[in-house]
């Protein structure tokens, strides 16, 4: 008997439709088997597995994440083949504005009714805070490749939720030790007044405390600013030898410009806590160079890097970010945990996501810890100066190679939750 009508449209099966039956989409693929066929669904009919980067397209922190992080999220999508598990992948993309009431309403928009299987990206920490709660309770993927607070994996830690690429402890064990090993032993904070800041601050409190400095001032200062004067002023007047920048993308970027236009930088040392290649290149390495900063990837580290990255430059005409770096490589992991697994399920693909070892061009051997962080070995960098630049976007000097268990704090010290059931 035929089931399909005049139009396509479905007839009768006995006293039934067949749209009562069947699901929509599993109507072309008994189309497709014909009499007597037995059951193989197509990938161009099931419905395919959404990825959702949501980042900043707009504003301060476009150039870190953005449109590069689409860019590299497709790019992993490519090389794994384009499908999983008979479905076909689709990656789509939002601008949260840094608002995290937008973030979250995306995000559930996303996961209610566009059937958004896992989020990526988010580079700013409030509103990663904020999705990091919808996918918990909904049991959805948050990869987060962009968003630098701790807590990520502490008090706000989610079994759906894996922090990829660095986070605020990382940054302060590389930069914030390596400067004072350097002599600095004091500090002002000028520190971006929202989650990121308040995080990157306090995680580098600890280290200055351990390594014998002191802390002698701080200021916060509205995220987007366009105007440091009066924050620089503070930082200058208390005549501490360093002077920490706790915020990131565009409020960095004009922090060390106006700096060198006050001659803050003629008696202080400027300290970048989150500094990204980006930055780098916006500033020039005039204003950048001596530097001192710490990054989950460089693109000329080694063979592995300058490939990958030679194919994001020739699609986007600039050099690659850790977040977009981090990106691809959670993308490819998730990808692979999908197919081994046999399931979208969240629950079920975090767990194998964390049993199996992450490798990739910017990652040897990474393990992903019950708290959802992935362990996986820093860098530091010196910024070099424009005559030690031999080439297109050659801007870092590597000092060392930190160690995972050493970059990121242990999980028992975290406060997890998850942890605290077993």
């Amino acid at each position: 008997m035929s089931i399909i009508g005049v139009k396509g449209m479905p007839r009768a099966i006995g006293s039934k439709t067949a749209s009562r039956i069947w699901p929509i989409w599993m109507l072309g693929t008994l189309v497709a088997l014909g009499a007597g066929g037995s059951f193989r669904p197509v990938a161009a009919q099931m419905p395919p597995l959404k990825l959702g980067v949501l980042t900043d397209m707009s504003s301060l922190y476009a150039d870190n994440g953005g449109q590069g992080s689409v860019v590299a999220a497709q790019m992993a999508v490519d090389d794994f083949g384009g499908t999983v598990l008979g479905r076909k992948i689709e990656v789509i993309s939002a601008d949260h504005q840094n608002k995290a009431d937008i973030g979250g309403a995306i995000t559930r928009r996303w996961i209610e009714n566009e059937n958004v299987e896992v989020i990526l990206d988010v580079p700013n920490s409030a509103v990663a805070l904020a999705v990091q709660g919808i996918t918990r309770d909904k049991k959805k993927l948050f990869l987060a490749t962009g968003a630098a607070t701790s807590r990520l994996t502490g008090d706000e830690c989610s079994q759906t939720g894996i922090h990829w690429t660095y986070d605020t402890y990382a940054l302060s064990q590389g930069t914030t030790k390596a400067v004072s090993k350097l002599g600095v032993r004091s500090w002002y904070f000028l520190s971006a007044d929202y989650s990121l800041g308040a995080q990157l601050e306090a995680d580098s409190r600890k280290v200055i405390a351990a390594a014998g400095g002191q802390v002698v001032g701080a200021v916060k200062h509205p995220i987007n600013t366009p105007d440091f004067s009066s924050f620089l002023l503070q930082a200058q007047s208390s005549k501490a030898d360093a002077i920490a920048l706790a915020d990131a993308g565009g409020d960095f970027i004009n922090a060390v410009k106006q700096a060198g236009e006050f001659g803050v930088t003629k008696t202080q040392k400027l300290v970048g806590l989150l500094v990204f290649i980006a930055d780098i290149h916006s500033l020039g390495l005039q204003s950048a160079q001596g530097l001192i900063l710490s990054s989950a990837f460089y693109w000329d580290l080694n063979d592995d890097t300058r490939a990958w990255s030679k194919r994001f430059i020739e699609k986007t005409g600039k050099v690659p970010t850790m977040i977009h770096a981090g990106t691809y490589g959670a993308v490819t992991h998730y990808l692979k945990s999908v197919a081994a697994a046999g399931s979208v399920d969240g629950p079920v693909v975090a767990a194998k996501m964390r049993e199996i070892p992450v490798n990739d061009f910017m990652t040897k051997d990474g393990r992903i810890r019950e708290d959802g962080r992935l362990v996986r070995d820093m860098y530091l960098f010196k910024v070099k100066s424009p005559e030690q630049s031999r080439y297109k976007f050659d801007y870092y000097q590597l000092l060392a190679t930190i160690p995972g268990n050493e970059a990121f704090k242990p999980q028992e010290e975290g406060g997890c939750p998850l942890l605290s059931k077993k």
